[in-house]
């Protein structure tokens, strides 16, 4: 009976040391803003982003307070975008090649990130614009594009592929609550936001016209609001970076914003690709496994004074 009480408490402990791993870590919570298709550096003056005067904010107000890297690539070869979002939930794009919607592209595996946090009781929520927040969104359907939404290409997700899963829609988001979220406190620890297709530099959309401009204009909307919020100044981290280069694999941008940055226009020209990005929240929440090309990737540490 002894052994079985000790062999109880161990558990006990054991299970609590693992639950408690991430409330000794600086960074408390996570946001991650997904842009679109633009190199951040090269020859391709129309489609990057670093010095672009259609950037005022990002060059001017986000990068002289952000760390950023020069060297961070989309996956060898992966592409279009679907892949990449795959790559940044899960490590891998499951061989995907193409941004069919979840009828086509579902996954029945566990081994993903917010699994993996929401088994280690780490909250996580996707806020999506142009989604209504009554169903799964699991067509495309305004300016929403399902192929830039990865968990819903889960099952464990969906419920495999419901569109009435409360799961799902407890954790699928219209963007419009974030704000909300954000004032009363109730936002999640893991947050992944995706503008739609005329606010993340993806197609260009009246009245504007210019999809450099488009995105960060809604950028300079949108991030105070999230580095104003006790989320952030508590021990927060905004990651801002792009799905996938317009030409080649990239450099594509990186830009991290928190209390526990180097920040001050810190960067670097370490290589970096989305693996590197997911294994970085791994770590931040402290759960495992490293997932597929997390495990061989470098993590974003560098950028950070504090990590994690």
């Amino acid at each position: 009976m002894r052994h079985v009480t000790l062999a109880f408490a161990f558990l006990v402990l054991g299970f609590g040391a693992q639950s408690n791993a991430q409330s000794k870590h600086n960074i408390q919570t996570v946001f991650i803003i997904l842009m679109e298709n633009h190199n951040w550096t090269g020859t391709h003056n129309a489609t990057s982003i670093e010095g672009s005067r259609y950037a005022p904010y990002i060059n001017s107000v986000l990068l002289p307070m952000a760390s950023h890297t020069e060297e961070y690539f989309n996956p060898p070869a992966i592409h279009p975008s679907l892949p990449n979002y795959l790559w940044l939930e899960a490590g891998t794009n499951f061989g995907i090649l193409n941004d069919d919607p979840p009828s086509v592209n579902s996954q029945t595996t566990t081994e993903h990130l917010v699994t993996l946090l929401n088994n280690a009781k780490v909250s996580w929520k996707a806020y999506e614009e142009d989604i209504s927040g009554t169903v799964c969104p699991l067509t495309d359907t305004g300016e929403y594009a399902v192929k830039h939404d990865p968990f819903v290409y889960f099952d464990d997700v969906t419920n495999n592929q419901d569109p009435n899963s409360t799961y799902c829609i407890a954790h699928v988001r219209p963007f419009t609550e974030l704000a909300s979220d954000l004032q009363n406190g109730t936002v999640a620890q893991y947050n992944f936001i995706t503008p739609n297709l005329c606010d993340d530099m993806h197609d260009k959309c009246k009245p504007i016209g210019n999809a450099i401009k488009q995105g960060d204009t809604w950028l300079s909307q949108n991030v105070p609001t999230i580095l104003n919020s006790a989320a952030y100044t508590n021990g927060g981290a905004l990651f801002i970076t792009w799905d996938e280069a317009a030409s080649g694999d990239g450099p594509i941008g990186m830009i991290v914003l928190s209390r526990f940055a180097k920040g001050n226009g810190y960067e670097n020209f370490i290589y970096y690709t989305h693996g590197s990005t997911l294994r970085t929240f791994e770590e931040i929440f402290a759960v495992s496994p490293l997932l597929n090309d997390a495990a061989s990737e470098t993590d974003l540490s560098d950028l950070f004074t504090a990590f994690p």
